[in-house]
């Protein structure tokens, strides 16, 4: 799949198939992050990567937006530093997982944390250092049913892109 097929066929997942992710795949996914550019190379990132089933149960328990953790097969935690430009590099970083691993066929959906509550718990409970905050939580697995693959409803083009000023057409079609 080329890349602009994977931005348009992924779709958020919340029931995944207990099946593991296959090390290799795991890899792949976390490297897609680690690889992802950031500002003035600072990668302020850290990967927790977690398929311990009481873990995930004990995060998805913790997260008030993401119980559907506990299903997953597979979380990343996903931890950053406090510098100025953390949540918007670490935020490029999970978009490149998640795209890695749709492309690979695992499903996932971004579980947002800073601001949701929920980090008292987890930094004992992982072992995560003062120096990092918790960014996200990434369940990732096998769809537990077909998905509707490309099926967005997404705003068209002309409603959110303007071209020069704000307003303007894009006209780009």
């Amino acid at each position: 799949m080329n890349v602009f097929d994977t931005i348009r066929t992924a779709l958020a997942v919340r029931q995944f198939d207990p099946r593991p992710v296959p090390p290799e795949v795991v890899r792949q996914i976390v490297d897609a992050a680690r690889l992802t550019g950031s500002s003035r190379n600072l990668q302020p990132w850290h990967f927790v990567v977690i398929d311990d089933p009481a873990t995930l149960h004990q995060l998805g328990a913790l997260a008030r937006t993401g119980p559907y953790i506990a299903q997953a097969p597979l979380a990343v935690v996903v931890l950053i530093e406090r510098t100025e430009y953390a949540i918007s590099d670490a935020s490029r970083a999970i978009q490149s997982m998640v795209l890695a691993a749709w492309d690979a066929g695992v499903a996932s959906n971004w579980v947002g944390w800073i601001g949701f509550g929920g980090i008292d718990g987890a930094r004992p409970l992982l072992g995560i250092p003062d120096s990092y905050d918790v960014l996200a939580i990434v369940p990732f697995g096998y769809p537990l049913t077909a998905v509707g693959a490309g099926k967005k409803q997404r705003k068209p083009q002309d409603e959110v892109v303007s071209y020069g000023r704000f307003g303007q057409p894009f006209g780009q079609s």
